[in-house]
Formats: C-alpha cells, structure tokens, sequence
C-alpha cells in the first residue's frame, strides 16, 4: 500500500493545504489502534464508535484552526483527544470504567503496575516536554517560584526566603503563574493528560 510511505506529519500538512484524501488516509492508518483503545475503555461498540467519530471531529476543527503544532506526533496527539473524551463520557455518565477481578485481570496489579507500554511512554514524554515549552512561555518571576513549588517542592516560606520576597508576593506570582498557563494552553490548544 502506498500510502504507508507518506509521514504523518506530511498528510496533516497536506489536508491542511486542502488535500481531503490525507485524512482518509491519516484516519485508514490509525483507526484500528484508536478504536481499539476507546473500546478497552468503555466496552459498548456504540459508545466507542460515537467516541472514535468524536475524535475527529475534534482532530479536523483543531487542523482547520491551524492549532495544530504537534511537530509530527499526530498519533500521541489523537490518542490524547481520545482519552480525554472517555474521561468526558465517563464524567457526563457518573461513573469510571468497570474492571472485573477475574484470573486474567486483578484491579490490583493494574494498580500497582508503574511500567508504561511504549505508546503510554510517548504520550507521557510529549505532555512533559508540552509542559516544559508552557511553562518557559511564562514572566520569569512566575515561571520562578512556580519551578521551585512544583520541581523542587518548596514551600512558601521557603520561596519567599529564597527570592526575597513576602510570602503573599510569592504565593500572588504562583496564582498568576497558573492562570497564564491556562491562557496558554487554551491559546495552542494544548490537550495536557496521558
């Protein structure tokens, strides 16, 4: 099949140009793997497909936008908007997923499980790496003591000795630190989860 040659990132760049067969061909080329992790989510054939076209919908309003600026990890991407949205069906339905603790599968071990499959380790390295960008986007007296409250996990007190300033002034940058964010990742439309 020929289409397998063409990258990701030049068939995204092609719908956006106006190319309508690069996302017949980007949406032939994922769809088996996307479906196949909203249906392990919800278990309903219905749900999941309403969830997959859900998917897309977002994925085409998003390129259309231009807001698109993955750098070439369309799959990651796609796979966070999927999750998202079974998190949102999940929310709207007021309840989580149900697991059986049969021999095959134990609750527990899931649990208790810290490795990540491969694609799990993609998604979670491109949120850091998101992170880390939105984080550099912000005045360097907030992106300051938002670094050492988060990263270094200081307190307060602690910042407020460090950079010489009160207590309420570093507590008032960190508040502004995170509303900045939010403006941020709703500005690049940024889907922040893994």
């Amino acid at each position: 099949m020929q289409y397998e040659l063409i990258q990701d990132s030049t068939l995204v760049s092609n719908y956006i140009k106006g190319d309508e067969s690069a996302l017949e061909t980007l949406i032939n080329r994922h769809k088996q793997k996307i479906y196949s992790f909203i249906y392990s989510k919800v278990y309903d054939r219905d749900v999941a497909e309403d969830i997959f076209q859900d998917t897309f919908i977002k994925v085409i309003r998003t390129l259309k936008r231009g807001a698109y600026n993955e750098e070439g990890k369309f799959l990651p991407w796609v796979m966070r908007i999927s999750h998202n949205l079974v998190i949102d069906f999940f929310r709207k339905n007021n309840r989580m997923p149900k697991f059986d603790n049969t021999d095959e599968f134990n609750i527990f071990s899931v649990l208790s499980d810290n490795s990540l499959n491969a694609e799990n380790s993609i998604i979670k390295e491109q949120v850091e790496t998101d992170v880390r960008r939105l984080v550099d986007e912000l005045p360097e007296d907030q992106r300051e003591v938002l670094l050492m409250r988060i990263y270094e996990d200081l307190s307060f007190k602690e910042i407020s000795d460090k950079t010489g300033v009160s207590i309420n002034t570093a507590l008032g940058r960190m508040r502004y630190a995170l509303i900045n964010l939010r403006k941020i990742i709703d500005k690049h439309n940024i889907i922040l989860t893994n």
